[in-house]
């Protein structure tokens, strides 16, 4: 090959790799912009004055003098809005039964938004879930619920060849002439008035319990759930790991059974991880009965199994990258040849130990199948170390699917699944980058 056909292939080889690595950092910031975007807004949003009113009396956080004024101030224009509701609930009493029905159907959901916007009605029982007892605590959410209160959604059928389109009409037509016709634009232009908006930095969604299944509060058990699992397997796989890989490469002898073994260990690698879930619910609870249902324990076992080959393969690799001269340098010296694994080999070969295993708890925290029958529920308050051995806990990984897609009020509680992903995402980065820091440290103190 003449040198202007290798500079051409080097140039080729080049520029297809810079390619590939701006396409990644591409493709890796169309993901991350929505999560960081979104994720955000679970912490640093417009609040209002039902959600300074829901920290102070559920967490106890907040001055009272200041909530207080604002209370006051808000309630001062929520009291004529709720004077033209009665006003005009007392006016359909008055009426004739026809016409009573017809303004009490379209009244219903008016007075629901209302509820929804402000939280109980004067007059209204006291509700039993907490969802019920506040009004919309962030103040893109009033905005929402004040377009439900000032426009009525219909659906135009009038082409048959199309599929219906939906349009909003004003509600404010359907009550002409009443007492409540004066409410939409009064809401309309008192909506902050009513609801105090202020700029919240809410760094309790990391620190505090849940409420009413996530719609208020934090994600603090999920947090220490994830950590707990995580941990958890890495004090299982880690050591015997690293003394598979020892076995593997300083005293395993090439034959049938240690390519069995090796295998074996290629074979678990690849089983998919909701088979871990089924293999952990069947052996570590119902057969060795580790404990008597879901537990942080039977989680962490079974991440353990889940992660173990990666960290034995990446130990391997590290133990053998080893040079042979430090090796043949110790028992040269009279060393014996565990003194030598001990002292002179895993040393060496630690940053690379160690590096695969951060990646692997970087795995271990992100898992959601195999801790689905393991060690997850859906909601949950912190457990203490002591609860390990008998509780399951709430992780990040199961609770932002349960929420994505079994929620019950999923479309109202972006932000917190949002939240929950930035904030698993954050954990994983940050382990991944201890990973690089540590493995830097280390390596430089071993070159003295």
């Amino acid at each position: 090959m003449n040198l202007g056909t290798r500079k051409i292939l080097d140039n080729s080889f080049t520029a297809v790799g810079m390619g590939s690595i701006v396409v990644m950092a591409l493709a890796l910031l169309v993901v991350l912009t929505p999560i960081v975007y979104n994720g955000v807004g679970a912490v640093f949003f417009t609040g209002t004055i039902e959600h300074r009113t829901m920290l102070y009396k559920e967490y106890g956080r907040g001055d009272s003098k200041t909530i207080e004024a604002q209370s006051a101030t808000a309630d001062r224009y929520r009291g004529e809005a709720y004077r033209m509701l009665s006003g005009f609930e007392a006016e359909m009493e008055g009426m004739t039964p026809e016409a009573s029905r017809e303004y009490r159907s379209k009244y219903a959901p008016v007075r629901a938004a209302m509820s929804s916007l402000l939280g109980p009605l004067p007059g209204d029982p006291q509700p039993m879930l907490t969802r019920f007892q506040y009004g919309q605590t962030r103040w893109e959410k009033a905005e929402e619920k004040l377009h439900d209160i000032l426009y009525e959604k219909k659906w135009d059928y009038s082409d048959p060849t199309v599929m219906a389109k939906e349009f909003y009409v004003p509600r404010a037509e359907a009550f002409a002439g009443t007492k409540l016709a004066p409410l939409f634009g009064y809401v309309d232009k008192h909506l902050a008035d009513m609801m105090q908006p202020q700029f919240t930095f809410y760094w309790g969604f990391f620190t505090d319990r849940s409420l009413d299944a996530h719609i208020f509060g934090g994600i603090w058990p999920e947090i220490q759930g994830t950590f707990f699992l995580a941990i958890g397997a890495m004090l299982f796989a880690f050591p015997l790991g690293v003394i598979a890989a020892v076995y593997f490469t300083e005293y395993a002898k090439e034959g049938f059974f240690t390519s069995i073994l090796r295998s074996a260990n290629s074979t678990l690698a690849g089983v998919p991880s909701i088979v871990f879930g089924l293999f952990g619910l069947a052996f570590f609870i119902n057969t060795m009965k580790v404990s008597e249902s879901k537990s942080v324990l039977a989680g962490s076992l079974t991440l353990a199994i889940m992660i173990l080959p990666t960290i034995i393969r990446a130990a391997e690799e590290a133990i053998l990258s080893v040079p042979k001269t430090y090796k043949e340098a110790s028992l040269g010296l009279g060393s014996t040849k565990w003194n030598t694994i001990a002292t002179v080999i895993l040393p060496a070969a630690l940053p690379g130990i160690i590096t695969g295993g951060i990646i692997s708890l970087g795995r271990a925290a992100g898992e959601t199948a195999p801790i689905i029958f393991t060690a997850a529920v859906s909601v949950g308050s912190a457990i203490g170390i002591a609860d390990v051995f008998s509780s399951p806990t709430p992780a990040l990984s199961w609770n932002i699917y349960n929420l994505a897609s079994e929620h019950e009020m999923a479309s109202e509680i972006r932000h917190v699944q949002y939240g929950m992903v930035l904030s698993l995402v954050s954990i994983v980065l940050l382990l991944n980058l201890s990973a690089i820091l540590l493995r830097a440290k280390i390596s430089q103190k071993l070159k003295g």
